[in-house]
């Protein structure tokens, strides 16, 4: 996946501080109902998850983060962002082409946290003989149509 840089300001928005997102994530990572996100600000570690107001993403930048990096509204910051977690592109064929041709399954997968996702992939890696993977996969899709954050 793509990983984005660029430069922008810390704000202040209500009570919340932000920094503003300069692109589209629907458009450069994939449509997903939530973006959970990994990188940094400054050289300082970051995650979350991308909240949208209006039109407009944003990522949230707690008061102890923020104490903790010595940066805090007004400061320019040079900001690198990916998506968190097992992304297409990581994933094997097969079970990308079981989400492919399930959409239900496919949005509810890319919709849990990172954790959970993952945690799908590796135990259907972690089945030695091919049967077993392919069941596993059935049953993953299954479980996620059912709405279903683990086994």
């Amino acid at each position: 996946m793509a990983m984005k840089n660029f430069e922008t300001i810390i704000k202040k928005s209500g009570s919340r501080t932000l920094i503003e997102i300069p692109f589209d994530p629907n458009e450069v990572w994939g449509v997903k109902q939530r973006h959970a996100v990994t990188g940094t600000i400054n050289g300082r570690k970051v995650r979350g998850s991308l909240e949208l107001d209006e039109s407009n993403y944003f990522l949230s930048l707690g008061p102890i983060w923020r104490r903790d990096n010595g940066l805090d509204v007004g400061a320019k910051v040079e900001v690198v962002l990916s998506p968190e977690g097992p992304q297409a592109e990581n994933i094997s064929a097969d079970i990308v082409g079981a989400l492919e041709s399930n959409p239900e399954a496919s949005a509810f997968f890319h919709s849990l946290a990172t954790f959970y996702r993952r945690n799908y992939v590796k135990w259907i890696e972690s089945a030695k003989r091919p049967e077993t993977r392919s069941k596993r996969i059935d049953e993953m899709i299954a479980l996620l149509k059912a709405g279903q954050r683990e086994k």
